[in-house]
């Protein structure tokens, strides 16, 4: 059966469009960010931002579009205690609770992203000056951290 016309425009004006999520690979220096599609099924490597202007570049992100959750990176050490970084990241969710105090935030283990991020770099045949770009590695593994979040709301 082929749809044409008032019955695609019909089956379309039935679809809710939600709003996306992102992701945020905190680091000291660098945030990866990566973002859903509007119907938060496929992950997108978004952009890389200096730290000391993440909280303006969200604001200005999301003054344009919707999110309706942030997730962001959970460091851990091999034996699931919270790594270092912690001390670093913890405040930061208190200023991004702040800032948006109705987006809720979730966490995922972000053990082996890095690794992950730049063993993908390597797949898709980038040169080695390309995989010394942090900025590269930091936004895929956010991309990385968002899939691997949209992954286990699906097997739920």
């Amino acid at each position: 059966m082929v749809l044409k016309g008032k019955n695609l425009f019909i089956i379309f004006a039935n679809v809710k469009i939600m709003s996306r999520i992102l992701a945020i690979d905190y680091g000291q220096k660098r945030c990866g960010i990566a973002v859903t599609d509007e119907l938060a099924i496929i992950a997108n490597a978004l952009e890389t931002v200096p730290t000391k202007e993440l909280i303006a570049y969200l604001v200005k992100y999301i003054s344009k579009e919707e999110v309706s959750l942030f997730v962001i990176g959970e460091p851990k050490q091999m034996d699931n205690t919270p790594s270092d970084s912690v001390r670093y990241i913890n405040p930061f969710i208190g200023r991004l609770r702040k800032v948006f105090p109705k987006i809720p935030i979730e966490r995922i283990d972000e053990r082996f992203t890095s690794r992950m991020a730049f063993q993908s770099m390597i797949d898709a045949g980038l040169g080695k000056k390309a995989r010394r770009n942090k900025a590269l590695v930091d936004s895929i593994s956010a991309t990385i951290i968002l899939q691997s979040y949209l992954e286990t709301k699906t097997q739920q």
